[in-house]
């Protein structure tokens, strides 16, 4: 059993994040900047607590005493950047502080390669916002890059994920490239991207790396 924080658990990436670890029988601290609009993230071996990923001191706190963390959270009242930023910062800062050297967060599949050297964001076509809220993930893996964590980011299928779909339990590990679709397969959900999260929390197998998740 292990002691897992996850930041950004109120979304829907991370509700699922945190029932899947909780239901593993790990003890998981939820972190989510008001606790009171999350009424249903509490339950047996969660501890929902106030926090901010941005503010290092915030990340020491929550994270302090736990094996691994998680980062999920997202936020849309500031620029994708200026909070990937700032978060990533504050997460190489407070977890460093608080002993806690893994730590496995959610990337974006269209930093994914399309062919060697070109991401998605980087085809022709490509819409400008989605790249400028994609550049902010890109601005995390750098700054990831150069701590000293011991990191993964893990990058699901650049299409809506399946926020109904119940879990399988079933998920394939690629490289840096966008997987390819199989005939038959279904959209990736976050159920399933729940699962590798976790799967990577309790057995590391992937370190300092970008890697795509899908079905």
């Amino acid at each position: 059993m292990s002691r897992i924080v996850v930041f950004g658990a109120g979304g829907r990436a991370g509700a699922n994040v945190v029932a899947e670890a909780a239901g593993r029988g790990h003890e998981v601290t939820a972190v989510v900047r008001d606790p009171a609009r999350y009424p249903e993230l509490g339950g047996p071996g969660v501890r929902v607590v106030a926090g901010d990923v941005t503010d290092g001191g915030s990340v020491r706190e929550a994270a302090a005493g736990h094996d691994v963390a998680v980062q999920v959270a997202a936020r849309l009242d500031m620029s994708s950047e200026e909070f990937y930023t700032s978060a990533t910062r504050a997460l190489v800062d407070g977890l460093g502080r608080a002993g806690v050297s893994r730590l496995v967060a959610l990337g974006i599949g269209t930093l994914l390669e399309v062919s060697p050297g070109v991401r998605l964001i980087d085809t022709p076509g490509f819409p400008a916002d989605a790249r400028a809220f994609s550049l902010g993930h890109a601005a995390e893996l750098e700054l990831l890059e150069a701590s000293e964590l011991d990191w993964v980011v893990i990058a699901p299928p650049p299409v809506l994920l399946d926020e109904k779909a119940s879990r399988t339990g079933r998920y394939r590990f690629g490289d840096g490239r966008v997987p390819q679709a199989r005939e038959g397969d279904p959209v990736f959900s976050f159920a399933d991207l729940a699962v590798a999260v976790v799967d990577e929390a309790e057995s590391p197998a992937h370190h300092r790396v970008q890697v795509a998740v899908s079905s």
